[in-house]
């Protein structure tokens, strides 16, 4: 049924559940599994030059070890995951990855580090939801 899977990782524990939950799937179907995450930009209001570098080593180092993790969990599992962090917003650098890529499946946590509307239902997954080329699967 999936032949390419996409999961959205930020690190989070939404995140780390939708992860096992993609790959599940993709041991069950046999699939390409992909990760991707994305590094939302530099601060808006930095005063130095150093603080913009802190930043992006901040969040490359974080997005490293968010990767290796989910590297292991699926290597674990006997699955390949080939992992990607792109700059730019999330939900469109994710949109754009999905119908680039191709995949027939997004799998994403139901909220993650972005809470804006709290318990309801994270804006992050809510608009992936909506504007994904492809079925989504959005995991608690």
């Amino acid at each position: 049924m999936f032949k390419k899977i996409l999961i959205a990782n930020d690190g989070s524990a939404s995140a780390k559940n939708a992860l096992q939950v993609a790959i599940d799937l993709a041991k069950k179907y046999n699939a390409e599994l992909h990760g991707i995450s994305v590094e939302e930009g530099v601060p808006h209001y930095a005063a130095t030059i150093g603080e913009v570098e802190e930043f992006k080593q901040e969040a490359n180092n974080y997005f490293r070890k968010v990767n290796e993790e989910a590297t292991e969990m699926a290597r674990k599992e006997g699955v390949e995951l080939h992992t990607k962090v792109l700059p730019g917003h999330e939900v469109e650098t994710i949109v754009n990855y999905t119908k680039d890529g191709k995949f027939d499946l997004l799998v994403i946590g139901f909220m993650g580090h972005s809470k804006i509307f709290g318990r309801v239902w994270g804006s992050t997954s809510q608009n992936l939801t909506k504007l994904s080329p492809c079925t989504v699967l959005v995991v608690k």
